[in-house]
Order: C-alpha cells, then sequence, then structure tokens
C-alpha cells in the first residue's frame, strides 16, 4: 500500500434510507452506527436533525448513550440557511447544533438553473447563504462539509458560477468541499476534468465526491476522481439509497485498497467488509445480491470442473484477490458438471480427513447427479447440498419425525390470513402438537414448523425465511413437476436449501426442512460459534 489515504463518509443512515423499501428504526441505526465503527469508517453521516422525529430522536439518544466512537465521528446532515432569514435564526441550522455532532454536512445549490427555479433567489444571494452558513456553523465549533449539490449539471451549465459556489464555502472555512454527482448522469472523463478544474481553483481545500448510481458508473466515477485528486469520499454500504443508489462503498473500499493501494479504513479491518455488508443487508431487510463483488455469496464461488481443479491448484487462475481479504470464503459448487475433485472439496468440508479415493466421494458424485436428474439444482443450495454428504457419510439424522400435518385454505380471505396448518411432530419420544396462521400455506406451514421445533431446539428461534422462489420444470400443466429455492438467515450466516416434487407443498416442505435441520446440523459439525 502507497502513503496515501482518503477520508470516508459513510451517508448509509441519511441517503440510504432514502432507498425503497428502507425503513430503519432508531434502534436500527445504532446497530447500523457499532457496525460502521467497527469498520473503521471515519466519518458516519447519520441524519438530517431537523427534518423528521425519528432523526431527532437519534441524535438525542447518541448524546445520552456516550458510545466509544473510536476513530469514528458522527456527522449531522441540513441545508444551508433559507433565503431572507439570518443564519443564527433558522431553525434548521439550530437543529444542527443541537445534535451534538461534531462534523456538520451542509448541502447547497450550486445549479444556477436550480437557484433561479428552486430557491427563487437572486445568484448573489445563494453565494451569501453557503457563505454565512458554513462560517457561522465553523464559528460554534464545528467541522462543516459542504456538498454542492448538482455540481456537474452546474458546472456543465454555467461553470464559472459553480466554481463561485465552491469558492463561496471556501471562504466561509469548509473544511471539505465535495462535488456531488447527484443526479448520476456524469461519465468517468467528466468526473476527472471536473474534479481538477475544482482542485485547481481551491488547491489548499480537501476536495470530496459523491456519486448515485443512476447511470451504474457510481463506483468507477469515484475511483476516477479520488485518481484525479479528490481526498474524500460519500456512499453507502452495498449501494443502497434514492432510485438506483449510491457508490456501494463495499465495492469501493477493496477496489481502491487492494487494486490501487489507497488508504481508506484500517488494514486490519477490511476482514470485517462481509460480514458487516451482510448485516447491513439484514437490518435493512434487503436481499444482498450472491453476485455483489467482494461480499456476495457467489464473488468466490466455483462451479465448473476446469475453474474447480484451476482454483485448487493455484486461487490466483480464477480469484482476483483473496476471499479471507474481505472477510469472505471460497466455496465449490456441486453439479452434473462438477468433478471428483469439487465432489471431494465438498465433502472435506464435513470430513477433512477422508480420502480422494475413498468410496463416499464417488457415492457421494453419484447422488448428486441422480438427484439432479430428477430436477434437483445443489449450485444454488448449499445447505441441502451439504446435508446430502452427511447423509451420505452417516453423519445424519433426523431431528423430528413427522406425525401428522394439515393445511387449509380459506377463499375468498375474510381476514389477515388466509391459511392454517395444524401439525403433530415427534421428537425423541416426546409429541408436539400445535397450529399456525400464515399468508398462504407455505408461509403457515413454515411457522407451525417453526413453533414446534423451537419447543425442543430454541435457536431455531433465530432462524427466518428471507426468501422463496418457485419454478416449474416441466411442461404437464397442473401436474407438473416444481423446484422451490429458500433463502434463510439467522442473522449471521445464510444459507439456501431446495426441494423438488409434483405437489408444490411438498417441495416446499423439503425445503424449510432442510433449511431448519441444516442450522441444527451446523451445531453438530462444530460450525457455530
Amino acid at each position: 500500500m502507497n502513503n496515501r489515504r482518503i477520508e470516508i463518509l459513510d451517508t448509509t443512515l441519511r441517503d440510504g434510507a432514502q432507498a425503497e423499501g428502507v425503513s430503519f428504526s432508531v434502534n436500527d441505526k445504532f446497530q447500523i452506527l457499532e457496525s460502521l465503527v467497527s469498520l473503521g469508517i471515519h466519518y458516519i453521516e447519520a441524519g438530517n436533525p431537523g427534518s423528521n422525529p425519528k432523526d431527532r430522536e437519534f441524535y438525542v439518544r447518541y448524546g445520552e448513550k456516550r458510545l466509544e466512537m473510536g476513530a469514528s465521528v458522527l456527522a449531522a446532515f441540513g441545508s444551508t440557511r433559507r433565503k431572507g432569514m439570518a443564519v443564527d435564526e433558522d431553525s434548521g441550522i439550530q437543529d444542527l447544533l443541537q445534535s451534538g455532532a461534531a462534523t456538520v454536512v451542509i448541502v447547497g445549490k450550486t445549479w444556477d438553473v436550480e437557484v433561479r427555479d428552486n430557491l427563487r433567489c437572486p445568484l448573489k444571494e445563494n453565494l451569501t447563504m453557503i457563505r454565512e452558513t458554513v462560517a457561522y456553523l465553523k464559528a460554534q465549533g464545528r467541522e462543516v462539509i459542504f456538498d454542492a449539490e448538482h455540481y456537474f449539471e452546474a458546472a456543465r451549465a454555467n461553470s464559472e458560477y459553480a466554481l463561485n459556489c465552491l469558492q463561496a464555502a471556501d471562504e466561509g472555512g469548509a473544511a471539505v468541499i465535495c462535488l456531488c454527482d447527484t443526479n448520476g448522469a456524469s461519465i468517468p472523463e467528466e468526473i476527472i476534468q471536473r474534479t481538477q478544474e475544482a482542485i485547481a481553483c481551491l488547491p489548499d481545500a480537501r476536495i470530496g465526491i459523491h456519486c448515485h448510481n443512476d447511470s451504474g458508473l457510481a463506483v468507477a466515477n469515484t475511483i476516477a476522481a479520488v485518481l484525479a485528486g479528490a481526498c474524500h469520499v460519500q456512499g453507502t454500504l452495498n449501494g443502497i439509497g434514492e432510485r438506483c443508489g449510491n457508490t456501494n462503498l463495499a465495492t469501493l473500499i477493496p477496489n481502491l485498497q487492494l487494486k490501487y493501494g489507497i488508504g481508506c479504513i484500517p488494514e486490519d479491518r477490511l476482514y470485517l467488509l462481509t460480514p458487516v455488508a451482510r448485516r447491513m443487508a439484514e437490518i435493512a431487510n434487503i436481499v444482498l445480491p450472491g453476485g455483489e463483488p467482494y461480499v456476495g455469496a457467489s464473488a468466490f464461488t466455483h462451479k465448473a470442473g476446469m475453474h474447480v481443479d484451476g482454483v485448487k491448484k493455484n486461487p490466483r487462475t480464477f480469484e482476483h484477490v483473496a476471499p479471507e481479504s474481505v472477510g469472505n470464503s471460497r466455496r465449490f459448487l456441486l453439479s452434473e458438471i462438477s468433478g471428483r475433485s469439487a465432489a471431494l472439496d465438498v465433502i472435506r468440508r464435513i470430513r477433512p480427513d477422508i480420502d480422494k479415493d475413498a468410496p463416499e466421494v464417488g457415492r457421494v458424485l453419484h447422488k448428486l447427479k441422480e438427484m439432479e436428474h430428477q430436477g434437483y439444482h445443489f449450485e444454488g443450495a448449499d445447505a441441502s447440498q451439504e446435508l446430502l454428504v452427511c447423509k451420505e457419510l452417516g453423519l445424519y439424522k433426523p431431528f423430528f419425525n413427522l406425525e401428522k400435518m394439515r393445511i387449509s385454505s380459506e377463499q375468498p380471505r375474510t381476514g389477515s390470513f388466509s391459511a392454517y396448518t395444524y401439525i403433530k411432530i415427534l421428537v425423541d419420544g416426546v409429541d408436539e402438537v400445535t397450529a399456525a396462521e400464515g399468508e398462504g400455506p407455505v408461509n403457515a406451514m413454515d411457522r407451525a414448523l417453526k413453533k414446534a421445533m423451537e419447543v425442543f431446539y430454541p435457536e431455531l428461534t433465530q432462524v427466518r425465511l428471507t426468501d422463496f422462489k418457485v419454478r416449474v420444470l416441466n411442461a404437464e400443466a397442473t401436474a407438473s413437476q416444481v423446484r422451490t429455492l429458500i433463502e434463510s438467515t439467522d442473522g449471521r450466516t445464510v444459507w439456501h436449501t431446495i426441494g423438488v416434487s409434483t405437489d408444490i407443498l411438498e417441495a416446499s416442505w423439503l425445503a424449510l426442512v432442510d433449511s431448519l435441520e441444516y442450522k441444527l446440523m451446523r451445531k453438530i459439525l462444530g460450525w457455530e460459534e
């Protein structure tokens, strides 16, 4: 790594919260704050204390908790004073001061069109608003970061005025001046040009970059700005944000740190990237794509026999970085195109001592291909795959026996739930009878099974189903064979299970049982902390 370092500002709690379907509770915000602190993020922007009661409560509770922040700094977000108002009389500015945040991020208009049409004030007054707001907050002992909103549209329309806005913030005493690609419309060449112009205009200022992903270029544009001289970067973990999202820090940080040697977070924290990104997805209640660079479940997963063989001989042949460097892990998938070496690798995760010529290896491979011929698809069902291996190795015993199950549905729907499941299971000679309602028969079945098994296995209270997919495998009308794929998590680990049948409920049942038994099997294998 070279000696160059940049500052990271994470805005997951503010800009990320604007993503469709994402809503953080105050408790969620503190969990995310703790995760970002553990990762070593320099600035953590937690929201606008003057915009809503939730953010205001967060800052009040933050002041009461007196959390240990390490090297991280909490930042509050707001905007320049309103036109025609003294800065010390603006309630939004006072909210920022009362938040207790040591750093304040102030967004200001830089696009002449927006100043005229949205603010409806003279261009000169907008410059005064920027300068006075920054100067006032600095005089109150706050570090100020100025976010130049719509900067790249502004520079295209009127570059002189856009630069004048940056100069006004600098004259007010801004510690950082951040160029915002608010619409996500820019391309790397333009980012480089405008970043270099800003640095030339303000050679002593710390210039930053804030990109959105509307053109799919947020990470590339951010790297372009850094290579052009920017020393401050804003983004969100997992790239969540309004519309198409923001710069994905889970991709950007390892790219800069591992590929360019530019420091972003402490070197000894980089291995936390994957667990923190997955925890963040869990808190936000979003699905982290398997193919997400660096932190996705498939980022270091290999299926083709040639690839598996190559990685086993030399990981560099099919992996651009070591998976453990970012806290991820390598996986080999068993499928109909797998070779003996892939089967052996999966078996050795469970039985490290097994010999490559052991008959169990051949049995696992034969069973796998037989089941895939029936419609199973183990490349996307790692947990069911490992359970299959445990069964072939004689390590598995059923955790329960199903005695009875009855599923009923109501049509037309008369209340909140549309299906009901009655279930009776037997565990070590002890019966458990229970029932549950659900949004459809599969949901009711899931709830009833979990409710019954939790009596014997309390650790299953941590498990929840996060995704459910169904695929029809052949065109036999209502007699078609179906495949169900279930994603489950206990908040730390994510796993996938599969079921195949001509009966969709049976296929779902098979996947649900695998999901719960996999959690229990992990404990037996010593994989649980």
